[in-house]
């Protein structure tokens, strides 16, 4: 039962570097056979192409082929802005958004319609809040919306836009957290709002956009992850060693497995799985108790 994507194009939105799920996942995908494109946010196109040009993620594109995982494309995207009327003045006049054109999100999905005609699958692997490190309480309103359009929001645009270009029978996934059902204290400003609007979303557009283009819709709630962007939030060692030490799989996260796990949601093996939140986290999803708490611990007399 091999999962075989020749053939097959997809378009990865999210990639920065080597080290995050959305890398991951290109690259599984890359390993199936399928052709990939990459959406990279405009101020990071630079220095992502400048790495991969120099070699510097070539340990990490190795393919079990001995090959190194190619891209057909990478295109410039602000997943924040759906029409180029919507970019703030002091946007385009910025120098790394000077450098680009066509990074919005409708420009982007007709370029790429253009380029490669229909694309089979689609992935949304973007995040951001600029006030995660606020409490929730502290949250202003526009750090909230912020953190709602950028991490949620842009996965409705992204298949609105890039629904009619997708071929029957392809299929759309984002990434979540389990911040979007259990309160993870640090993870704040927003995101896990945004995390359960996305898969609220989810469900909602694996209904539309399956009776409107026959496409299928799902989400990977994952578990943490030394990435980039889980570093800049501050306490991504302090998850990872909470999981190791309460989750049923006593091991670390890593990125390849969610990876393989979007591979299958994204082929047609899952052809009957739409509308899904599938968990990829060693299953610390399903724990209500800390085993390592100190109040579980003997007492001792004296």
């Amino acid at each position: 039962m091999k999962i075989d994507l020749t053939g097959k194009k997809a378009f990865v939105a999210g990639i920065g570097d080597d080290q995050g799920y959305g890398w991951a996942i290109a690259k599984a995908l890359a390993e199936a056979g399928a052709e990939i494109l990459i959406g990279t946010w405009t101020p990071l196109v630079r220095i992502f192409t400048t790495a991969w040009s120099t070699g510097k993620f070539d340990e990490s594109r190795m393919l079990s082929n001995g090959k190194l995982m190619e891209y057909s494309k990478l295109y410039a995207l602000d997943a924040a802005f759906d029409k180029p009327e919507d970019v703030p003045q002091e946007i385009r006049e910025n120098k790394r958004y000077q450098e680009a054109s066509g990074y919005t999100i409708s420009e982007v999905a007709a370029q790429v319609a253009k380029d490669h005609g229909k694309i089979d699958i689609l992935v949304h692997s973007l995040a951001n809040a600029p006030e995660v490190k606020k409490p929730l309480l502290e949250t202003s309103r526009q750090g909230y919306l912020a953190a709602m359009s950028s991490s949620s929001y842009s996965f409705v645009s992204l298949l609105a836009h890039f629904g009619p270009h997708m071929s029957s029978s392809g299929s759309a996934l984002s990434l979540s957290y389990m911040a979007s059902e259990k309160v993870i204290p640090g993870y704040g400003g927003g995101m896990s709002s945004a995390k359960a609007a996305l898969e609220s979303d989810t469900r909602v557009l694996a209904w539309e956009a399956g009776r409107k283009w026959n496409l299928r819709v799902n989400v990977i709630s994952a578990g943490p992850l030394r990435s980039r962007a889980a570093k800049a939030i501050g306490f991504i060692d302090s998850m990872i060693e909470y999981s190791h030490a309460n989750a049923p799989l006593v091991k670390e996260m890593t990125a390849e497995e969610v990876g393989q796990s979007a591979t299958f949601l994204l082929s047609p093996l899952a052809s009957a799985i739409t509308g899904v939140t599938l968990y990829v986290d060693n299953g610390m999803h399903a724990m209500g108790l800390a085993v390592d708490s100190k109040t579980l611990q003997p007492k001792t007399e004296g």
